[in-house]
Parts: structure tokens; C-alpha cells; sequence
């Protein structure tokens, strides 16, 4: 059975029979929201797989209080598929985003993150309760936590000669030292079956942009995850971040990115990476790592990501070590 990748992203797997390509991106917070936002632009079926780490501000809170996965990166991911042509969808997107400013127990609190909770608790079922707060936004394709447990990240960051242990998303994103000896706890955590699922029935797995340690390398750290990356027979693409990062990734270009995360997962094959050049650093070093580097030279909003990785998935297939440019990009689109 063929199956070939057309200009509109519709797959054929039979004869009559056709349906979008399925892309997974993995993340979690600004990161994964800016993917998302960018992939409602294409006509594709995407999943978002998210952490579920975070321990700060009201995720944190409210993991702390009522031992629940963190809702807040889930939240953000649920607010970037939602249906934003219309005054139901925007509306509901700001009433799930809107954070509440007071002197009590509600200030700092995102409403979403309360509503979330509220299905969980009524529903006892932590992909039902997101699943019903996307059929409320209208959302464009599926939210699944990679995990059913609230994770803790823990790493080492070093300074010189000097070593300090941190334990907590919110600890390991302030690092300013080297990152090294990055590990989730529980260590044997399943990952959630809908997220497997998802990863091995995709055509696409998109990883990043997004904090390196604390929002994209724990996807590689749970045992069934890991597995699942390297055995699917979906393509894989990462998309580099585009700033200096002011902690837990200070000093680091693509490449060092990109070996970080090769020195997490050597297993794991990358198809394509997509960065900004003037973020790229060593371009031999990059080149080295992947099969294809898709330059982006305007500037990167979710707008330019839409349709920088809509001209990536049409054109790629006889595009090998070559460097392209939004610019060439665009001309293929019009």
C-alpha cells in the first residue's frame, strides 16, 4: 500500500480513502503553544503531547494541593488549537487564559487551570476532562499529557568546579550553570497511552522550540516514550529556539542543543531541524547532525512557522544537506 505526501497534506492509504497527515508535537509551555498555533495554519490532524512537570505558580499550587498533573502547560496547549475564527472560540480562550488578580487564595490563578481540575475531579479521567475542555473551545485536534503521574525533573547544574543538585521544573528552568545528569522521577513513570498511540500512529513528530531541559529532553526520558520516538516510522523534526536563553541553556547554540539531546537518546533518528540562522552557531555542526536544516531569515512568529513548515512538508522529500530560506519558501507557497 503507497503512501505519497501531496501538496494539501492529505494521505492516501487505499484507493478512494484519504485523511490528513497526523503530526505530534511534544513540549509543553510558550514553546509548544507557538507550534501549535503555527500547525493550525496546515491542513493536518496534530496532537500535542505535553509535560507535566511544572511546579510553579498556580500549576504548582494546585499540584501540591490536590496531588493532580499541573493543568497549566496543558492549558496553554488546549488555548492554542482552539477555534479563534469565530467569538465563541476567542472568547472561551481568554476566559480559560484569564488569571485572577486579588489579595486572597484565587490571585495568580488561571481559571483554565480550575476548570481542568474540575473535570478531573468529576470525571476521574484526566484525558476526558481535557478532551471535554477542547469540544468547549472548538479545538483543533487533541491535548494528551505525556504522562498519567505529575513528574519531577532533577539535574545537576555546574559552575566551574562547583556542582548544585536541583530538583523541580521550576528550579532546573532558573539554572545558569551546565546542565548534566538530567533525570524525571519517578524514573519508571509510564507514559500515557494516548500520547504511545499518538507517536506511533503519527506521519510527523515535531519536537521543541521550548526550555531544552525542563520542556523538550524529558519527552525522551520516560522508558515507553523513548521507545516509541525510536520505533515510530514517522518522520521527526526539531525546531530550534530562536533567542539566548538567560538560564538553563546559557551559551548553548543549536548544535550543543542538539548533541544535548543526542546525549540523551543516541537511538533517536532526526530527519530535519528548522532554526533560525542567526541562532544556528556552527553550521558544520549542524549539518553534521541531521539530513536537512530549513533556514528561517524573517522574523520567527507562529505566522512564519505556519508557513515555513507548510512549504517544508510539500517541498522536503528531495531536499537533503541543503540549507533553505523562508524567503525561498514563500515563493513555493504562492
Amino acid at each position: 500500500m503507497s503512501v505519497a505526501l501531496s501538496n494539501n497534506f492529505v494521505k492516501t492509504d487505499e484507493p478512494g480513502g484519504t485523511r490528513r497527515d497526523r503530526v505530534v508535537a511534544l513540549g509543553g509551555g510558550h514553546g509548544l503553544s507557538a507550534t501549535l498555533k503555527a500547525l493550525r495554519s496546515i491542513d493536518i490532524d496534530p496532537t500535542a503531547v505535553v509535560t507535566v512537570a511544572d511546579d510553579g505558580g498556580s500549576s504548582g499550587r494546585l499540584r501540591r494541593e490536590f496531588d493532580c498533573l499541573p493543568p497549566g502547560d496543558l492549558r496553554m496547549a488546549l488555548a492554542a488549537l482552539c477555534d479563534d475564527s469565530t467569538d465563541w472560540g476567542t472568547t472561551w480562550r481568554d476566559v480559560l487564559q484569564h488569571r485572577f488578580k486579588g489579595q486572597g487564595e484565587l490571585d495568580n490563578h488561571a481559571l483554565g487551570n480550575l476548570l481542568i481540575l474540575a473535570l478531573w475531579q468529576l470525571l476521574e479521567d484526566d484525558l476526558a476532562g481535557l478532551d471535554w475542555v477542547g469540544r468547549l473551545l472548538n479545538i483543533h485536534g487533541r491535548v494528551v499529557p505525556m504522562s498519567s503521574s505529575p513528574l519531577v525533573i532533577e539535574a545537576d547544574s555546574w559552575q566551574g568546579d562547583n556542582c548544585e543538585h536541583l530538583s523541580g521544573q521550576a528550579a532546573v528552568a532558573k539554572a545558569t550553570g551546565c546542565v548534566k545528569h538530567l533525570a524525571v522521577v519517578p524514573a519508571d513513570a509510564d507514559a500515557h497511552p494516548e500520547a504511545v498511540r499518538a507517536i506511533d500512529a503519527a506521519d510527523w513528530v515535531l519536537l521543541g522550540p521550548g526550555s531544552w531541559y525542563t520542556s523538550v529532553l524529558p519527552h525522551l526520558l520516560l522508558p515507553a516514550m523513548h521507545r516509541a520516538l525510536v520505533s515510530t516510522k514517522a518522520k521527526k523534526a526539531v525546531i530550534m529556539n530562536l533567542g539566548t536563553a538567560k538560564a538553563e541553556t546559557v551559551g548553548m547554540g543549536a548544535a550543543d542543543l542538539l548533541e544535548a539531546l543526542e546525549a540523551y537518546a543516541p537511538d533517536l533518528r532526526i530527519d530535519a531541524v528548522i532554526c533560525d540562522p542567526r541562532q544556528c552557531g556552527d553550521r558544520a555542526r549542524l549539518v553534521a547532525c541531521t539530513q536537512m536544516i530549513l533556514m528561517i531569515n524573517n522574523p520567527f512568529t507562529h505566522q512564519m512557522l505556519g508557513y515555513t513548515l507548510s512549504s517544508f512538508y510539500s517541498n522536503k522529500t528531495d531536499v537533503s544537506s541543503a540549507w533553505l530560506t523562508a524567503e525561498s519558501s514563500f515563493k513555493m507557497l504562492d
